[in-house]
């Protein structure tokens, strides 16, 4: 069984690539708070309205002292044409050999039209400026997952 991250827990530090190449590492966002996200496949029809929703959210995020990252399971090749390709101006990073996607409970069994299959577990972390977790959202539905985390963080449009 996958473990699961809780509010109150440590965020689990990484350093993976962005989609430059770039490392970018938890720990160094310390000072800002974040919104960590876990999709599991770049340029799909759900994490393509998933992302396009946090780009479209991202002013009104930041300005409330908030910087979003996404992670996927992606090459980092892919990760960089699927940021080119939508517009994505936050950091997305690839995680191939599933480090952060283990250390957040976010691969494991989930259910995909009905069948159990393993996965990325579309999951979202806010993570307080000292690097604790103050909400843990597992089995997000793309729709609509931005706005309503917008109104549980009390971000206005």
């Amino acid at each position: 069984m996958t473990v699961r991250l809780a509010p109150g827990d440590t965020a689990p530090d990484f350093t993976l690539p962005d989609a430059e190449g770039k490392p970018l590492t938890l720990s160094e966002l310390r000072g800002s708070r974040v919104v960590l996200y876990f999709y599991p496949a770049a340029s799909t029809p759900g994490c393509t309205t998933e992302a396009c929703d946090f780009r479209d959210s991202l002013a009104s995020l930041q300005g409330h002292g908030y910087q979003v990252v996404g992670i996927s399971p992606d090459p980092v090749a892919k990760v960089k044409r699927f940021a080119d390709d939508e517009h994505l101006t936050f950091p997305l990073l690839s995680d191939e050999e599933h480090v952060a996607l283990d250390a957040y409970g976010t691969f494991g069994e989930k259910k995909n039209y009905g069948r159990v299959v393993q996965g990325v577990i579309r999951s979202t972390f806010v993570i307080d400026a000292d690097g604790v977790v103050e909400r843990a959202l597992y089995n997000v539905k793309a729709t609509g997952h931005v706005a309503r985390l917008r109104r549980e963080l009390g971000i206005d449009a």
